[in-house]
């Protein structure tokens, strides 16, 4: 394991190893408006929401490591305290990146990227139409985190408003990840997407009491086939199958025909029904993995 001081980097590879590692970051579009009037369009993937109540999400423009320099959008805020802020698909993320582009105070980036500008209803700086979600809101805060170049500056927004098109939900009005296809920011040039193949679900022990890893039998704990990933999700279950439904299970034909095949070799025997265990878990048949992992301890 590598070991790095942050003050042993310059900035530049401090910033570098941080975006690399803290991946993938959700990403915010945010169109801000100066006292002028003329309008600005930037990603930030420093960016989450802290609140639900009320509304907040958070955002960061940086000051620029190369000359310490301000953005347009954290000026923005500061003379005109509200931003629209879009998340987008997957088939907007080109011309989201093109909005990064540098370009010179008074440049609109919505023309510059090729996206429509409408206007917002609460808030001065105009929405993306493009944009699947918008989030109009209201600056409360900004607060800089230092003064030198890579310096953050916390955007501190509440939400006065929320727009989501139709076709990104699903028949119960959820949003459905991948009617939305959100990208994301790595490190470098990487971004991601999601796909059927790389979502999944995990049971979340928010109103169950899970037995926990620790009381997981020491055998099935320090087996060589089972992972952490699939230790955790035994230790979410609230308890144990009985007894009785151990032995019921362990006279089914496929078990009584393995017990048979390995009579003589209990140590593969083990290995196959750990293996055949994983394989339940990782289809999300917690319950019928126990019942295989109790049988090759009895």
């Amino acid at each position: 394991m590598k070991t790095i001081y942050p003050k042993d980097l310059s900035t530049q590879d401090l910033q570098a190893l941080l975006q690399g590692a803290i991946a993938p970051r959700p990403i915010a579009f945010a169109s801000t408006i100066d006292k002028n009037g003329n309008v600005n369009l930037s990603p930030f993937s420093f960016f989450n929401m802290f609140s639900a109540n009320p509304p907040i999400l958070v955002f960061s423009p940086s000051r620029r490591v190369r000359d310490n320099s301000t953005k347009h959008t954290l000026e923005n805020v500061l003379e005109v305290p509200e931003v629209v802020i879009h998340l987008i698909g997957f088939d907007l993320v080109e011309q989201m990146s093109l909005a990064s582009t540098e370009y010179p105070r008074g440049v609109n980036e919505f023309e510059k990227a090729g996206l429509t500008s409408i206007s917002s209803e609460l808030v001065a700086p105009p929405r993306v139409k493009e944009a699947p979600v918008a989030f109009e809101c209201k600056v409360n805060e900004v607060k800089p985190l230092g003064e030198e170049g890579g310096a953050g500056n916390l955007v501190i927004c509440e939400v006065l408003k929320i727009h989501v098109s139709e076709q990104i939900l699903d028949e119960k009005g959820a949003i459905d990840p991948l009617k939305l296809d959100p990208v994301a920011r790595l490190g470098g040039n990487w971004y991601s997407k999601i796909s059927l193949e790389t979502l999944f679900q995990i049971p979340k022990p928010l109103t169950t009491l899970g037995i926990g890893v620790d009381q997981i039998p020491e055998s099935i704990k320090n087996s060589p086939v089972l992972t952490g990933n699939n230790l955790g999700r035994l230790g979410n279950v609230e308890h144990l199958p009985s007894p009785e439904a151990i032995a019921a299970f362990g006279q089914q034909e496929e078990v009584l025909e393995m017990k048979i095949r390995f009579q003589n070799d209990p140590d593969s025997l083990v290995d196959h029904l750990h293996r055949w265990a994983k394989e339940e878990l990782e289809a999300g048949n917690v319950e019928l993995a126990w019942k295989i992992l109790l049988l090759s301890i009895q």
